[in-house]
């Protein structure tokens, strides 16, 4: 059911707010202070919406929105005015802060008509990012199956993969068919100023541990998700780490990583207990120059998009261009890929797009240590990698892997890939 924050002084007009809330399908939360509005808004899921009185018990609808702004909460919010025309309604309605407002004694009719508006199922807002891009490959079939398999459990999941292959999505999808679906979600950046939370001095604890805390308590019984938590310092890790292990908090996580973090947990620079609190199942997603037979079908399904978005008739691509697109490594992977599509389409008059309408970007990075030969179930896709890195040279290929050509002509041949 989705869900309405009421912020309101007057106790009588919360009550008939819930009521007419209550009868059009959505489920009310009330509240007449700044200070438990604040914790309400942590909770909500997304596609809430929020009504606010111009003045309550701490604050005004002018703080809420602006406050709502630093926590990057996008929620809309309606304020309830005593007339159309005073300043006050102006004012809240000025930098996009407010998205309407409505006169008190118009609210049985009005708020009704407006939440019809505004607020939005969860699951609109989860696919409004980009939802999964169902494909053929068998690698990516599988990943479809352990989602479902995933989703009927209630663990912490790690979603490894390079960046640009969409492991967000893959986070979300999960959340979405997972019995904590409607409950508050909440996404953290591990590498940026967003993993801080509020503070509580008089807690005695750290300020890392209390903004951390805030986070779990704000989530109860839902879900968050923290990309690239790689990427914790090894502070914050430790405050997780105590958290998912003493105080075992109703809430589930959903991390993403890319395949350094693996690397990482053998040199100890991210904590192995913790590694295995978050990862007590796993989702590896290859990257995109390992599933070729896709790429057709991703890029056919943004050509679909954009289509969509322009109100005209999808472009097609050419056997020439599929063919260039299957050759291409693609280092940015779904992403790199997309980019390349629309630009074509954008720049193409006719329906069809022909290898030589792409921009494909050839600086590519240079491979890291990572591709030294150390796990034998890895070292075919190494090869590969490297391969392709090298434009198919082998001298250059076996010094990538860190091996003599020789080496490297042997395990091809072993692995039938002469």
């Amino acid at each position: 059911m989705n869900k309405v924050l009421i912020v309101e002084a007057s106790e009588s007009d919360r009550r008939l707010m819930a009521g007419l809330l209550v009868k059009s399908g959505y489920e009310p939360i009330a509240v007449e202070s700044m200070e438990a509005a604040k914790e309400e808004v942590m909770k909500l899921p997304p596609g809430a919406v929020i009504v606010a009185g111009l003045r309550f018990s701490g604050g005004t609808a002018r703080e809420l929105v602006n406050w709502l702004k630093t926590e990057n909460k996008n929620f809309p919010v309606i304020a309830i005015v005593e007339r159309l025309g005073d300043t006050d309604a102006t004012d809240v309605m000025e930098d996009h802060g407010a998205v309407a407002v409505v006169q008190r004694a118009a609210i049985d009719k009005r708020l009704p008509e407006l939440m019809k508006k505004y607020v939005r199922d969860v699951e609109d807002v989860i696919f409004a990012k980009g939802g999964l891009i169902h494909r053929q490959s068998k690698e990516f079939c599988e990943i479809e199956r352990t989602i479902r398999q995933i989703a009927a459990t209630d663990v912490n999941v790690v979603i490894v993969g390079e960046s640009g292959m969409g492991k967000e999505m893959i986070a979300l999808e999960i959340y979405r068919q997972s019995n904590r679906f409607g409950n508050a979600l909440k996404e953290l950046e591990a590498g940026s100023a967003a993993l801080v939370g509020k503070d509580n001095p008089e807690s005695g604890r750290s300020k890392t541990y209390n903004r951390i805390k805030g986070y779990f308590n704000d989530t109860n019984g839902g879900t968050i998700i923290i990309k690239n938590v790689h990427l914790l310092d090894f502070e914050k890790q430790s405050v997780l780490l105590h958290i998912l292990s003493e105080e075992h908090p109703d809430v589930r996580v959903i991390c993403t990583a890319e395949p350094e973090l693996l690397e990482m947990v053998r040199e100890k620079t991210f904590r192995p207990t913790l590694f295995y609190y978050l990862r007590q199942l796993d989702i590896n997603v290859p990257p995109l120059r390992h599933l070729k037979e896709d790429i057709p079908i991703i890029a056919d399904y943004y050509l679909q998009g954009y289509a969509t978005d322009k109100g005209e008739p999808p472009k097609r691509l050419s056997a020439s261009t599929i063919k260039l697109l299957r050759q291409h490594s693609w280092p940015g992977n779904i992403r790199e890929l997309k980019v390349a599509v629309l630009l074509a389409a954008q720049n193409v008059k006719g329906p069809v797009i022909n290898a030589n309408d792409l921009t494909i970007c050839q600086a590519t990075p240079i491979m890291k240590e990572t591709l030294l030969l150390r796990d034998e179930n890895e070292e075919r896709r190494r090869i590969e990698d490297a391969m392709i890195q090298a434009q198919g040279i082998k001298a250059q290929a076996a010094k990538l892997l860190g091996i003599d050509r020789k080496t490297l002509s042997y395990k091809m041949r072993n692995y039938g890939m002469e």
